[in-house]
């Protein structure tokens, strides 16, 4: 691991990161990814990231959030078939919202995964298949410890997996 990463691994473990971070980061990546039209996502520099639109848990209306994502499969193509999500929200007390979305609507997702809009279905993750992903969780990026560390609620793990489009 280089220095640069572990640099940027300890910045984002720190409580100061969690409070500045929900404002900034999704905020500049939805602006980047909207001007390079789907190509540049910032923050997945760091970290595969992907921009998630599902819809609204109360609202029904979409809701497009930029996500840190852990690729897992491979397809005949290269691509991958399946993403993990974490909902860590940055160590923050509370569940992401992006995550009742897909506990309310898991069939009716899309992700923008380097610049292509794919269909996907979002399963949560529990019991041994959750354990077994949180242990690859921790070793793809280890702030996800300290996040887990700070609040008193279970990280939400989801799976998403290509579907076919009507």
């Amino acid at each position: 691991m280089t220095p640069g990463v572990r640099l940027i691994q300890k910045v984002s473990s720190t409580r100061t990161f969690a409070r500045i971070a929900p404002h900034v980061v999704p905020a500049m990546d939805r602006t980047v990814h909207r001007l390079t039209r789907g190509k540049v996502l910032l923050s997945a520099r760091m970290l595969p990231g992907m921009i998630l639109t599902a819809r609204g848990a109360k609202s029904g209306q979409p809701r497009t959030t930029p996500l840190a994502c852990m690729p897992e499969r491979r397809s005949e193509d290269g691509g991958s078939d399946s993403w993990i999500l974490i909902g860590s929200n940055f160590g923050r007390p509370g569940h992401p919202a992006w995550t009742a979305n897909l506990l309310a609507h898991p069939d009716d997702a899309v992700i923008n995964w380097k610049g292509r809009d794919i269909a996907v279905r979002a399963r949560l993750l529990e019991g041994a298949e959750r354990a077994e992903v949180w242990q690859v969780a921790l070793a793809f990026w280890p702030p996800y410890a300290r996040y887990q560390a700070r609040v008193e609620r279970e990280i939400r793990l989801f799976r998403l997996e290509r579907r076919d489009t009507p």
